[in-house]
């Protein structure tokens, strides 16, 4: 087996929206990170197991590396730095419409330089260009000049475009060994985790400006049937933090009508995931500059990894 297996940690980097999410839900095939066209949507490292014929492929989905503005930032930023330390593998995902490197992306060139795992150029979103090739041509030029890497590949990870193609070339990259979990694990995190983060993925949804960033829900109570066979439904009791009065208002909305439709779609999403009815119970609370405390991110559980 240590002969014909191949198993490895493959960490997704890039700038915020480069399209991580994406592409871990689309390799899955089903839904097991979040996804908003907010920056900043992934705030944990994840890791997903893609399990092939003689195959395990680690994916681990981190934060989008970015200037960070406040601890939290920080905090991001060293979970996604981390990552990229312990990798087998670092795919670095850029958009194709990219013609130029930014701030964020300098940040990454200048960490890839220190970490020892082969780099795979990755160029997301080719669905959003017309003239593909020339454009791939043209980002992989510029990303050329400043980055040491093993391979390129473009995909789009809508169109499901050369995601097979993708998986063969990872592949061909990974070191030969044993399985590094249980072929029938497919996330590293709870369910109580992942409920958590379907309902702070309805309310980015549903809520604008400044909002995004200041929300973190944690679940303080979670009573599942598997648990408590006496339940018949999923009871989920949730905080949903936010840092001023103003942005509790708009969380709230007019009649408390913007709650009711988190709570809703919430409900169908973690309906989906655990197969239980559910009962979701929020609550929302007034932390000011949680995101700026490093004891308010312990205790919320950044900055452990």
């Amino acid at each position: 087996m240590l002969n014909q297996f191949k198993s490895g940690i493959v960490t997704l980097i890039g700038r915020p929206n480069a399209g991580k999410s994406t592409l871990i839900n689309a390799l899955m095939q089903t839904k097991v990170t979040i996804v908003s066209d907010k920056p900043q949507t992934t705030r944990n490292r994840i890791s997903c197991v893609y399990n092939g014929p003689d195959l395990q492929i680690v994916f681990t989905d981190t934060p989008g590396i970015h200037i960070p503005q406040h601890k939290l930032g920080e905090a991001l930023v060293d979970t996604a730095t981390s990552s990229m330390m312990h990798a087998d593998l670092v795919c670095y995902l850029v958009e194709a419409t990219d013609t130029r490197i930014h701030e964020e992306d300098k940040i990454i060139l200048q960490t890839l330089k220190r970490v020892r795992a082969p780099v795979l150029l990755v160029i997301t979103k080719t669905d959003k260009i017309r003239n593909s090739q020339a454009i791939i041509r043209e980002v992989s030029q510029l990303y050329s000049q400043e980055l040491s890497y093993i391979g390129i590949i473009a995909l789009s990870s809508r169109e499901r475009k050369n995601l097979d193609e993708f998986i063969s070339l990872v592949s061909s990259l990974l070191p030969y060994g044993y399985p590094l979990y249980p072929d029938d694990i497919l996330i590293d995190k709870s369910e109580r985790f992942l409920a958590s983060e379907l309902i702070r993925e309805k309310i980015l949804a549903l809520t604008h400006r400044e909002v995004p960033h200041s929300i973190l829900v944690m679940i303080e109570d979670y009573k599942s049937p598997d648990e408590y066979p006496e339940r018949k439904d999923l009871y989920i009791r949730a905080d949903i933090y936010v840092e001023r009065p103003g942005q509790k208002a708009i969380v709230i909305g007019e009649g408390g009508r913007r709650l009711k439709e988190i709570g809703r779609r919430s409900r169908i999403e973690i309906e989906k995931l655990t197969g239980y009815k559910v009962y979701l119970d929020l609550w929302i609370k007034i932390r000011p500059k949680w995101r700026y405390s490093v004891q308010d991110l312990r205790r919320m559980g950044f900055g452990k990894d």
